[in-house]
């Protein structure tokens, strides 16, 4: 993808009316603010076919005052590349609005260098599909956040907790440098806390189960987890107000994790 394609994506934006492209019209109805994700499967919504699989995303309302609205567009298996190529970034913002947020989490579908409709080499085309996703948001006068990959589990030998992105952490954390944009770091805090509970202890936060040992997607401890993470990375960069953050020193009940039945 080169630049072209990035001036071209502006250009499309920068010709919508001026009320939807910036800051709404004096006529235009009060709306609660609304949390958008664009993200895979480690984020995305599970349904009762799926349980007890859970993505952070389902648990982020939870921490975050009833006032503000969550809308999880995360979808298993898709890239930065692929979110983009199947429409669903331009879903996004058809309807996103002034104020609100956009969470972009990418990295492990990017990583998949065996198949071109996912890859993204970390340095250029995953930085370049990134900027879709910052220009974007900025284009409709929503604050687009960058959030690192959250880690597998993946211990060494010595029950050293090992990170498992290669370079694209780094080559995000660098992006939000170079466009001002809020980051998120759960790769650093993921890993972290998965060493500080141990090889044994992170089996209860991912999918194990008696028929399955998955090590990258979540069960509901795990998604609460990683959700507090989130909670708290938006704090501390002050993308949220303190009185927007609820229960960040709670436990969250595992019970409150729901389902939807597949459609």
């Amino acid at each position: 993808m080169s630049l072209t394609r990035r001036q071209a994506t502006l250009a499309a934006l920068a010709a919508l009316p001026l009320g939807l492209a910036a800051n709404g019209t004096a006529q235009a109805a009060p709306h609660r603010r609304t949390v958008h994700i664009a993200g895979d499967s480690t984020a995305a919504q599970k349904y009762a076919d799926a349980a007890p699989e859970t993505g952070w995303g389902m648990a982020i309302p939870f921490f975050l005052r009833k006032e503000v609205q969550v809308a999880n567009h995360a979808v298993n298996g898709r890239s930065s590349k692929s979110f983009v190529d199947e429409g669903r970034l331009d879903a996004i913002l058809a309807e996103i609005r002034p104020h609100d947020l956009l969470i972009v989490q990418f990295a492990h579908n990017d990583e998949k260098s065996a198949d071109p409709t996912r890859y993204t080499e970390p340095w250029s085309t995953y930085q370049d599909y990134l900027r879709l996703y910052v220009d974007g948001a900025r284009a409709k006068g929503a604050r687009p956040v960058l959030a690192t990959p959250v880690e597998r589990r993946k211990f060494d030998a010595d029950g050293n907790a090992v990170p498992t992105h290669g370079d694209y952490p780094a080559a995000m954390r660098a992006l939000a440098q170079e466009e001002g944009v809020a980051l998120l770091d759960i790769e650093a805090l993921s890993l972290a806390l998965w060493q500080s509970l141990g090889v044994e202890a992170t089996k209860k936060y991912f999918n194990w189960t008696d028929t399955e040992q998955d090590n990258t997607h979540f069960n509901p401890p795990g998604a609460i987890a990683v959700a507090r993470l989130v909670a708290q990375e938006l704090l501390r960069t002050r993308v949220v107000a303190r009185h927007d953050v609820v229960r960040l020193h709670e436990d969250i009940p595992t019970s409150w994790i729901t389902w939807p039945p597949a459609s």
